[in-house]
């Protein structure tokens, strides 16, 4: 079904606690997750059969509604369960899913307090997130024009839909110069994150991380940060200035879509694909596809 538009494929989608046809998986166009951004969502991988990290996105999707001030009225083993049934139904192994929830169309205006909350999870089978090709010799990024605002202007704890709108647009800038994605700044000019994903960099043999205080610490994140710690790297979590990007020699992004994918260029700065990173991407491959093997010797 690749290429597909996705109102017109095939398969079915859990909604509200059933499973539908995936055609008739919709909403009122006047729902207030559609016009004020009241929606949230997450991003999970099958790897295998099995949703890497089911449970923790699943309590993210819900401190993430908590956050947006509405409670998902299903409980995370409901969720889960829902999850790992839909992958049976779709026949899928590796694959993407979405849990989105939203509230209703009761009320509409800023004000929404008795609007029914609906959920509903999709999944697909969905290949790298950035071209093959471009991702093993490192993807280029463009500078972003729009910055991840400060904490107390935004709920930037919670993955919700509205936050993702400057990093929609700062993408779509990126590819129409010929990049593939966009490094956004905070509102203080500090590195933050690409548009959809963490950045991680590597200079003298130390790790070097923004630190999550105005963008999602993502689960990704934490276990990239994780493993590099098992293979005995030092992981520096801290701020980060753009005019430092001239002297780190490696830099890469992290997220569900994006999982280890090196980086050539930043603008005018450029990048190796070096052997941290090289390592990095062999241990986050074996740590999500069952049956691959363990962690190798650092070296």
């Amino acid at each position: 079904m690749a290429g597909l538009p996705f109102d017109q494929r095939d398969g079915e989608i859990w909604y509200d606690g059933k499973f539908v046809p995936w055609s008739e998986a919709k909403l009122h166009v006047l729902s207030h997750g559609l016009h004020y951004a009241s929606c949230v969502f997450e991003g999970e991988r099958a790897y295998g059969g099995r949703i890497f990290k089911s449970a923790e996105h699943t309590e993210r999707l819900h401190a993430s509604a908590g956050v947006l001030g509405f409670e998902i009225p299903y409980s995370c083993e409901a969720i889960n369960a829902a999850k790992e049934e839909l992958l049976k139904r779709m026949n899928l192994v590796d694959a993407y899913l979405r849990p989105v929830a939203w509230r209703g169309s009761e009320m509409m205006g800023v004000s929404a307090q008795h609007n029914t909350i609906h959920l509903a999870i999709a999944a697909w089978e969905w290949p790298s997130y950035f071209k093959p090709e471009e991702r093993l010799k490192g993807i280029r990024l463009d500078m972003a024009k729009y910055r991840r605002p400060d904490p107390q202007t935004a709920p930037y704890k919670s993955k919700a839909a509205g936050l993702y709108m400057i990093c929609t647009l700062s993408k779509h800038e990126a590819e129409r110069k010929g990049y593939a994605d966009a490094l956004m700044l905070d509102w203080r000019g500090q590195v933050a994150e690409a548009t959809g994903a963490n950045v991680f960099f590597v200079k003298e043999g130390k790790i070097h991380t923004p630190v999550p205080d105005c963008f999602l610490d993502g689960i990704t994140r934490r276990t990239v940060i994780g493993l590099a710690r098992t293979r005995g790297f030092e992981v520096v979590e801290r701020v980060i200035l753009p005019e430092e990007l001239d002297g780190f020699e490696q830099c890469f992004l992290t997220g569900t879509a994006a999982e280890v994918t090196p980086v050539s260029e930043i603008g005018p700065y450029s990048f190796t694909v070096g052997s941290i990173t090289k390592t990095l991407m062999e241990d986050y491959d074996a740590t999500v596809r069952p049956g691959t093997p363990a962690l190798k010797a650092a070296g």
